[in-house]
C-alpha cells in the first residue's frame, strides 16, 4: 500500500481508500456507547441479531451486531435506552460500518433519573431555568402552535378546552412522534418551524401521561435547549400533574396537563364579558358619582350671594360710594365754612387793629417829609415841613412853634389840603 499522497496523475484505487479507512477505525479499539435501540427484530435460530443504535438527540444511527446470547435476559423494544460495549468494524467490500457488540446493558430507571438530575443541574447552572428569562404569553394569541401526537388525547384536550373558552381560537397543529427514538429529531424542527412563523404567538408542547421511559424525550438536552432558544413563548403540557420532565423547567409556562394548557392559552370569553360588564358598571357608577358631585358643587356655587344676586354687591358698593361722596362733600363744606369764618374774623381783627380804622376814629399819622413817621416833638423843629395823613386824605403843614403836651397851639399854619395823597 502506497503512503504517497494521491494526485490527479497518481490517484488511489478504491481498495486503498477502503483499507486506510478500516485501518483508522481499527485504531479506535473497543468503546462504550449509549443510545436508543431501533429496528429490534429478533430472529430465531440466529447466532447474532441485527439492530440499530440511534442517538436520541439527532438523526444519526449506527448498525449493531449483537450476539443472541446477550439478549436472553433483556426484553428490548424500539426506543429503549442501552449502553453497549464493542468494537467498530469497517467492511471494505461493502463500504459499511457496524458495531460488534460484546456486552449490552439496559439503562434502568434509577440510572435514567441520575442522568436526568445531572442534566437538570447543568441546565440550571447555565440559567435556562431562570424566571427572569421567561416570557409571558400574549393575552389573546393570533394563532396557537400545537406540537403533539397525531390524533392523540392531548391534541383533543388542548383544542376542545381552548375552543370552549374562546371559540375564535386558531390552531396550527404539527403532529410528531412524542415518544421513542424519532421524537426529539422531529419535535426540534417542528418547534423551529412554528417559532419562525410570524402568525404564531404561542407554542404548546403537549403529550399525555406515560412512564418515565415514555416521557424521556422531553428531558432530552437537545429539546430543552431548542425550547430555550425559541423567541415565541412556549407552554409545556407533558403528562399529568406529578410528571415534571426537564422541558417543564425550561418552558415559559408549565401546565399540569394538556387540559390545563387549553385553559391557560386563551382567556375565557364568558369571564371576559363578565369582567367587561363589571368594568362598564363601575365606569357608569364612577361617572354618575362624578356628575352628582359636580352638580352639587355647581348648586353650592350658585347659592352663594355673589352668584345668586350679582347686582346686589354693586348696588351696595354704589350706596357706600354715595355715602362717602356725601361725607366728603360735607367735610369739604364744613372745612370751607370754618375757614371762611376764620378768615372773616381775622379780616375783622385786621380791620379793627389796622391804621385805617385808627385814622377813622380821628387819629392822624404825621410824617416828616423824607424822614418817615414823626414819633417825637423834638424831631420836628420850627419850620419843619410835615405831612399829616388823615382817614380821607393828607394835609401838609409847617411847624411854627413847638409846645408842651397839652398845648394846642403847636402848628402854625396849614399848607395845602387834599385827599388821596
Amino acid at each position: 500500500m502506497s503512503d504517497d499522497k494521491p494526485t490527479a496523475e497518481n490517484p488511489w484505487p478504491v481498495r486503498t481508500v477502503a483499507n486506510k479507512v478500516a485501518m483508522w477505525i481499527n485504531r479506535l479499539g473497543a468503546v462504550w456507547v449509549e443510545g436508543q435501540v431501533t429496528k429490534v427484530n429478533l430472529r430465531q435460530g440466529m447466532a447474532k441479531q441485527f439492530m440499530d443504535l440511534r442517538d436520541p438527540a439527532v438523526n444519526m444511527t449506527v448498525a449493531m451486531r449483537v450476539p443472541t446470547r446477550l439478549l436472553a435476559d433483556l426484553r428490548l423494544s424500539d426506543g429503549d435506552r442501552v449502553v453497549v460495549h464493542g468494537k467498530l468494524n469497517y467492511y471494505t467490500e461493502r463500504g459499511s460500518l457496524s458495531l460488534e457488540v460484546d456486552e449490552i446493558r439496559a439503562v434502568g430507571v434509577g440510572e435514567l433519573l441520575v442522568r436526568i438530575e445531572m442534566l437538570r443541574k447543568l441546565l440550571e447552572a447555565e440559567g435556562l431555568f431562570d424566571p427572569r428569562r421567561k416570557r409571558r404569553p400574549p393575552f389573546l394569541p393570533n394563532r396557537i402552535g400545537l406540537i403533539t401526537g397525531r390524533a392523540s388525547a392531548a391534541e383533543h384536550d388542548v383544542q376542545v378546552n381552548a375552543l370552549a373558552r374562546w371559540p375564535q381560537a386558531r390552531f396550527l397543529v404539527v403532529n410528531v412522534p412524542v415518544q421513542g427514538p424519532n421524537a426529539v429529531p422531529e419535535i426540534v424542527p417542528a418547534l423551529a418551524r412554528l417559532d419562525a412563523d410570524p402568525e404564531v404567538d404561542v407554542i404548546v408542547l403537549a403529550r399525555g401521561g406515560g412512564s418515565l421511559e415514555d416521557l424521556l424525550p422531553f428531558s432530552d438536552e437537545t429539546l430543552c435547549r431548542a425550547v430555550a432558544r425559541c423567541r415565541t413563548p412556549v407552554l409545556s403540557a407533558i403528562g399529568h400533574e406529578p410528571d415534571t420532565p426537564l422541558v417543564d423547567y425550561v418552558a415559559d409556562v408549565r401546565c399540569s396537563t394538556p387540559t390545563d394548557a387549553g385553559k391557560r392559552v386563551v382567556p375565557d370569553v364568558a369571564e371576559e364579558l363578565h369582567r367587561v360588564s363589571q368594568m362598564r358598571e363601575r365606569a357608569r357608577r364612577a361617572l354618575r358619582g362624578w356628575v352628582d358631585r359636580e352638580r352639587q358643587g355647581l348648586t353650592s356655587l350658585r347659592s352663594r350671594p355673589a352668584l345668586s344676586d350679582p347686582h346686589g354687591p354693586l348696588r351696595r358698593r354704589a350706596e357706600d360710594l354715595d355715602q362717602w361722596r356725601e361725607r366728603g362733600r360735607r367735610a369739604i363744606r364744613n372745612r370751607l365754612d370754618s375757614e371762611h369764618a376764620a378768615l372773616v374774623s381775622t379780616t375783622a381783627r385786621l380791620t379793627t387793629l389796622g391804621p385805617a380804622a385808627t385814622l377813622a376814629r380821628g387819629y392822624a399819622v404825621v410824617q416828616v417829609a423824607g424822614d418817615g413817621v414823626l414819633r417825637s416833638a423834638a424831631d420836628a423843629p420850627v419850620g419843619t415841613h410835615l405831612r399829616v395823613r388823615l382817614a380821607d386824605g393828607a394835609v401838609h403843614a409847617v411847624v411854627e412853634r413847638v409846645g408842651e403836651v397839652g398845648d394846642l397851639g403847636g402848628v402854625g399854619g396849614v399848607g395845602e389840603g387834599g385827599g388821596g395823597d
